[in-house]
């Protein structure tokens, strides 16, 4: 058994514990948020770095998510923050997300650096948002499980199954051809992307949050769980259960991640091993 934090072990303790002029600006600004000192006295302070934002349907359920993994933070004793996050929505942002990249592991980094966390949770998902969330928390050195979005539900259009990226592309090809029609091709636009979560195909989000599984920085199975299914709610809150025992052991929850994995040629390997994207995109990406 690792041994345990004291409450004045903690990170937090700077901000609530140390019982001078600031700790009085500190707490009673939290008052203000609504707290009550009993709900983050001496509890690990859970800091969820939520990417959720309107234009990105890839996250679109983090709402709701979010509340999940407050839900497992609260539960496991600890007292869960909220933060946001800049987006990085693939379907829109241009000319590329991978400009964007290091700006949300920038922010992410000082996020957790400038505020009272003790450990957090990621929320991420869509295509470069998940080596931009992991770099930047393990660049700060804190306690970290990162929660994939999850794949959206396979598209469909007259019961054949379309595929994310794959098809739209396939498709431009056949209407261009000739081969189908523009009302064709207006189906198929509806069809293609009918629930939230990141593509369904082995592109480049499925390769990044399947890969971030394979380091250890996930839950066993998580990035294989379709966005809308009860289970990654499930997934959300017991997440937040696992990061807490993380922050208040003093090993820091380090032993979870896999080293062996984390350098450039681990990860090369995990790609093929998993059918995985081999684009560059997804060497990049890391």
């Amino acid at each position: 058994m690792p041994a345990r934090k004291r409450p004045e072990e903690l990170r937090s303790h700077r901000w609530y514990g140390v019982g001078d002029r600031k700790t009085f600006d500190h707490r009673s600004r939290t008052a203000q948020m609504g707290y009550d000192k009993s709900d983050y006295a001496g509890k690990p302070v859970i800091a969820i770095i939520n990417t959720w934002s309107d234009i990105n349907p890839c996250h679109a359920h983090f709402r709701t998510r979010a509340e999940e993994v407050k839900r497992g933070v609260w539960q496991a004793g600890g007292f869960p923050i909220e933060m946001p996050a800049i987006a990085l929505a693939e379907p829109f942002q241009k000319p590329s997300t991978m400009m964007y990249r290091n700006f949300l592991a920038m922010e992410t980094e000082e996020l957790l650096r400038s505020y009272p966390a003790d450990g957090c949770v990621l929320m991420g998902g869509c295509d470069k948002t998940t080596p931009a969330l992991v770099m930047g928390a393990l660049s700060m050195g804190l306690p970290m499980i990162y929660l994939p979005a999850g794949p959206m539900l396979r598209g469909n259009w007259h019961g054949q199954v379309l595929g994310s990226g794959s098809d739209s592309r396939k498709y431009w090809a056949e209407l261009r051809a000739g081969t189908i029609t523009e009302n064709d091709w207006e189906e198929i636009e509806e069809g293609i992307a009918r629930s939230p979560g990141h593509c369904m195909t082995m592109g480049t989000a499925s390769t990044m949050t399947s890969a971030a599984e394979a380091m250890g920085f996930t839950l066993p199975g998580a990035a294989s769980i379709p966005a809308g299914q009860t289970g990654s709610c499930l997934v959300k809150a017991r997440a937040s259960w696992r990061s807490w025992p993380c922050v208040r052991s003093v090993d820091e929850g380090t032993k979870r991640i896999n080293p062996g994995l984390c350098h450039g040629r681990g990860r090369i390997v995990i790609h093929p091993a998993l059918g995985a994207r081999p684009s560059r995109s997804a060497v990049n990406s890391f």
